[in-house]
């Protein structure tokens, strides 16, 4: 991904075209590209004018169940990704697939230990 433009950059472009250029010559007065310009004006005219937020989504569908899934792990150390999918779909509504469910507890420090074949949760090391 290219580097992140200024939000300068951005009201610059947008002010020339508010006063009369195209995208494509407002895109080629400040440097930008001609795709850039023609989203960022489009978005504009939505009332968006500042960037996105970058980055991971950060919310989940898991998020609001979390204690759910923490309780489930508690009361039975040895319970396998499939199983949770199962009660999360049963008692809760929630249809997620296995490798959701695996990325999001190891998200939260979630990993499950095989010779004692129990999940377990590690503190952050730094």
């Amino acid at each position: 991904m290219a580097r992140a433009l200024s939000d300068d950059l951005r009201s610059r472009v947008l002010q020339a075209s508010s006063d009369g250029l195209s995208a494509r010559q407002a895109a080629s007065r400040f440097g930008v590209g001609i795709s850039t310009a023609i989203r960022w004006i489009g978005r504009a005219k939505l009332g968006e004018r500042s960037a996105r937020a970058q980055g991971w989504r950060r919310g989940s569908r898991l998020d609001p169940h979390e204690s759910f899934v923490v309780e489930m792990i508690e009361a039975q150390k040895d319970i396998t990704l499939n199983e949770m999918v199962l009660r999360l779909a049963n008692e809760v509504g929630l249809q997620i697939g296995r490798s959701a469910l695996s990325i999001w507890l190891g998200r939260r420090g979630w990993t499950f230990k095989k010779p004692p074949m129990h999940w377990s949760r590690s503190g952050q090391t730094s």
